[in-house]
């Protein structure tokens, strides 16, 4: 398989991170410690390369129209300015990635896929968009994304966007974005911010050419070394968002799921006037109660002893299978094994004592509310 390298993999290297296969990309796992890089997230900052996301426009005079229709999200809803978490799902209802939408005008949206999915994300919108008056146009391949996530991330920001315009950065709302200047290499450019993390705490998204890329990742661990900032890979990324109950593609969403027994339903508006790709499918699901009074259901997992459950262990109820683990791991944080799994309903009220299946050796869990840690506003 090919080896996709981000416009940062040089600075990765120069910082010594440890590489894993991503989606056919080579990314930084970490760079030292994933503890430290974690731990810097929670009480600091810490500097991702997102830039194997994808980055689709869709432009036109049916702009809106067209992802109400592409897309299980009313995006015909959402405000100049701001985004929506939305989901792509196929005729039968199940999911084909989990996205956001940036309104960037009345006529205009970035689409924001996975990485893995990105390219059949694009495919598919290109395809869905046949009748309608828009334009499609994928710039993944040439799109870099940094993202600067924790407490610290406004104050960093701020040492890089002209003093005018502070006000749009500490008055951007979660899922908004706004055009800032942020200075790349000397000189001062207009770049699209946005404000949606992945971390459960603050954070923003910086999307530029990959010809800026290097300088801007450079020029943020210059100024974001006063702050704590340092740069952190996608093993921490992936303990802060199980930390914040944040679903994963290919853990606990996917083309076998659906919506509602991933507690996705409010992300699907049956509501909407228009007709769109998975609607009747995704309406007889909801009908007949699948996900949240029959089947299996996402729930968190809390881990009463002191070993951690990991992906695909059976859940157990009196020794009987009722679910299996999607993700799970200590929680370093909050010092206790956390996991995400689909159970049974019957079995998926919080407070629920249930095992998991550790190698052949019962672990005692609880059933608790998602998310595991909330930050503090």
């Amino acid at each position: 398989m090919t080896e996709n390298h981000t416009a940062l993999y040089g600075e990765h290297q120069k910082a010594g991170a440890s590489f894993t296969d991503f989606g056919g990309w080579q990314m930084p796992l970490k760079y030292s410690s994933e503890l430290a890089e974690h731990h810097a997230v929670r009480n600091a900052a810490g500097l991702f390369d997102l830039s194997h996301m994808g980055e689709v426009w869709v432009s036109g005079p049916d702009a809106a129209a067209f992802l109400d229709y592409a897309l299980a999200g009313k995006l015909s809803a959402v405000a100049v300015g701001k985004a929506k978490y939305s989901l792509i799902c196929n005729a039968d209802g199940g999911i084909i990635d989990d996205l956001i939408s940036y309104r960037r005008s009345d006529d205009k949206y970035l689409v924001v896929p996975n990485a893995g999915n990105a390219a059949t994300v694009a495919a598919l919108l290109a395809e869905r968009a046949a009748g309608f008056d828009v334009r499609v146009q994928d710039v993944s391949g040439e799109t870099s994304l940094i993202a600067v996530q924790g407490p610290n991330a406004e104050a960093i920001l701020l040492t890089l966007v002209p003093a005018g315009q502070h006000p749009l950065v500490k008055e951007l709302k979660y899922y908004a974005a706004v055009e800032v200047g942020i200075t790349v290499g000397g000189t001062v450019h207009e770049l699209l911010l946005a404000r949606t993390g992945y971390t459960g705490e603050d954070g923003f998204e910086i999307y530029l050419p990959n010809a800026d890329a290097p300088a801007l990742w450079q020029a943020l661990l210059a100024s974001g070394t006063a702050h704590g900032l340092i740069p952190a890979g996608l093993a921490a990324r992936d303990s802060l968002r199980l930390e914040a109950g944040m679903p994963l593609y290919g853990n606990e969403l996917s083309l076998d799921g659906h919506p509602y027994a991933a507690g996705l339903g409010p992300v699907v508006s049956l509501a909407k006037e228009s007709d769109f790709v998975g609607r009747a499918a995704l309406a007889a699901i909801k009908e007949s109660g699948e996900g949240t009074t029959t089947g299996r259901k996402l729930v968190g997992l809390k881990g009463v002893g002191r070993r951690a459950a990991r992906g695909h262990y059976p859940v157990l109820k009196d020794g009987v299978v009722i679910g299996e683990v999607t993700s799970g791991q200590p929680s370093p944080t909050l010092g206790y094994p956390v996991a995400l799994a689909y159970v049974d309903v019957a079995h998926a009220e919080p407070g629920t004592l249930l095992d998991v299946d550790l190698r052949g050796k019962a672990e005692p869990f609880e059933v608790v509310a998602l998310p595991f840690y909330r930050r503090q506003k």
